[in-house]
């Protein structure tokens, strides 16, 4: 127990290092706690840490999809749905099928591991991708298709994952059965994550406590997850339905402070959990080495590069056809969606990093067969799974920025950024006029003394004066100086404050409730900035 505490400090240590060093190369975080995990496993002394497949699906990959899930917008889902889907559902097919064919033609795999090979390497990891994407300020409707496959496509690999599986140890295989059985998955899963958002919001709502709220919020994607998973589903899709509700009905039925509390709490949890989660898959890299003195490392190698070239091709491969083909087969289509640049479908295409679930399924193979016989290629199959992980997270994980600044898919996005900062600019000056409007209705209606409607109209236009007249340089360079110096301010009271505090005039509690007033402040201030836009 206490070396598995001490391997754990290790980690967050060198998750919090990482972190530090990726901001300061401007790297993405997940590929050097890769590398980083890669690193400390082979540090002499390190005992072999073994990432268990029930840790990553069952434990990490809830929160993981719930969390994305309630930061997507329904509106935006829905809107792009006919891509997503053809990402998430249609790719991954299509990636699986093309692996089987390439190994079994090329290496002589059976159909049957070539299939569940293709299963486990076929759906892409975000959370490097979208890390970058989103620095680089791409436009809004790429980051929601990745976003929306990352959120769908584990559940389609893992449910041709859980048929390869049956095939191999059963011998039986029935296609129009395995198609039975995915609709029903899918629309079961549905309904099922739409009545565990609805009884969480519920119960959320009645509880009326932070603490209590939050717990229940943890709790929720767990609920939405194990029980279709325990059943023969996936849980993914449950879980992302469950998300998407929430994501929908949630702003009315959850109150400031558990918002306010329960941002802070799942931002900390999905930091911890991604970086432990890529962390532990370095680590992973021992394990396997030691494995792959046991066949010839040459083949090993030679089937991981041919893999990893087969998914990278057969995305683009797919991705093309699946952006173009429907507009030119259906007016409606084409009319309702215009085509997007061949840039931004390139970038889409070069998005295929694989992650932490590929090695998950890979480690969750059964070792022997119901006859009690080893599982066939169940080490082979696990390393070029980590090797894939590897060559597509570095290779095109640093490869992304390049790519994206040479096809220059970031000029779409900043007229989109400006129109974006412009509408809430309006909406937050017709948000107060609303509210001017209704408290002249209040003070019509009910006898408010002066003194108190004074006080409201001078709070109303201090926050009107906060929102900048317009996104022009000039008026930005007021906003950040302004920004800039109520900073100072802050912290000149905050030290004051410390003052009172350590001469025996305020008590501790009294410090506590001001520096509260003062830290939402200045999180208000920070969320109120605006960045300079290139026009």
């Amino acid at each position: 127990m206490e070396a598995t505490f001490q391997i754990f400090l290790i980690l967050l240590a060198a998750l919090a290092g990482t972190a530090l060093l990726a901001r300061r190369i401007d790297v993405a975080p997940a590929i050097l706690l890769l590398l980083a995990g890669i690193a400390l496993a082979f540090v002499p002394g390190m005992p072999t840490v073994e990432l268990s497949p029930k840790l990553v699906l069952l434990l990490f990959l809830p929160p993981l999809i719930y969390s994305a899930s309630v930061a997507m917008s329904w509106r935006e889902f829905k809107a792009n749905l006919r891509p997503i889907i053809l990402l998430s559902v249609g790719c991954v097919i299509f990636t699986a099928c093309a692996v089987a064919t390439a190994t079994h033609y090329l290496i002589g795999l059976p159909w049957g591991i070539g299939f569940l090979l293709g299963a486990i390497v076929a759906p892409p990891d975000v959370v490097a991708p979208l890390a970058i994407a989103r620095k680089l300020g791409m436009p809004r409707r790429i980051l929601v298709v990745l976003e929306g496959e990352g959120l769908a496509n584990d559940a389609t690999a893992l449910i041709l994952y859980r048929f390869a599986v049956v095939a191999i140890t059963t011998g039986l295989f029935s296609l129009p059965k395995a198609e039975g059985t995915f609709a029903a998955i899918v629309v079961c899963e549905i309904l099922f994550g739409l009545a565990v958002g609805w009884l969480s919001l519920h119960a959320r709502h009645h509880a009326r406590d932070p603490q209590v709220e939050i717990t229940l919020s943890l709790l929720t994607p767990y609920l939405a997850y194990w029980v279709p998973e325990h059943l023969g589903g996936s849980g993914v899709i449950a879980t992302v339905a469950c998300g998407l509700y929430i994501s929908w009905n949630g702003p009315l039925l959850i109150s400031s402070a558990t918002r306010l509390q329960g941002i802070f709490f799942w931002d900390l949890m999905i930091y911890l959990v991604e970086g432990l989660l890529f962390l532990l898959t370095g680590f992973q890299m021992r394990l396997l080495y030691e494995k792959s003195k046991a066949f010839p490392l040459q083949e090993i190698l030679i089937t991981t590069a041919l893999v990893a070239v087969i998914i990278i091709v057969a995305r683009f491969a797919w991705v093309y056809p699946a952006t173009y083909l429907p507009r030119l087969l259906s007016k409606r289509v084409r009319e309702r969606d215009p085509a997007p640049s061949w840039r931004a479908t390139f970038v889409v295409g070069f998005t295929g990093v694989r992650g932490a679930v590929s090695l998950a399924a890979a480690l969750a193979l059964p070792f022997t067969l119901p006859g009690g016989e080893p599982f066939p290629y169940r080490d082979m199959i696990l390393f070029v799974a980590f090797g894939v992980i590897l060559i597509t997270l570095v290779g095109l994980g640093l490869g992304l920025p390049t790519v994206v600044r040479w096809l220059d898919v970031a000029k779409d996005g900043r007229s989109e950024h400006l129109a974006e900062h412009e509408a809430e600019l309006a909406a937050r000056r017709e948000a107060l006029d609303a509210a001017l409007k209704s408290l002249d209705a209040i003070t019509d209606d009910r006898e408010l003394s002066d003194e108190v409607v004074k006080l409201l109209r001078a709070r109303h236009e201090n926050r009107t004066s906060q929102i900048p007249s317009s996104l022009d340089p000039a008026a930005h360079d007021i906003t950040e100086a302004g920004a800039e110096l109520t900073r100072e301010l802050i912290t000149t009271e905050r030290k004051f404050i410390h003052i009172l505090l350590r001469d025996g005039k305020i008590t501790d509690e009294t410090r506590r409730r001001i520096e509260r007033d003062l830290d939402l402040e200045e999180a208000s201030l920070s969320n109120r900035e605006y960045r300079k836009i290139a026009l």
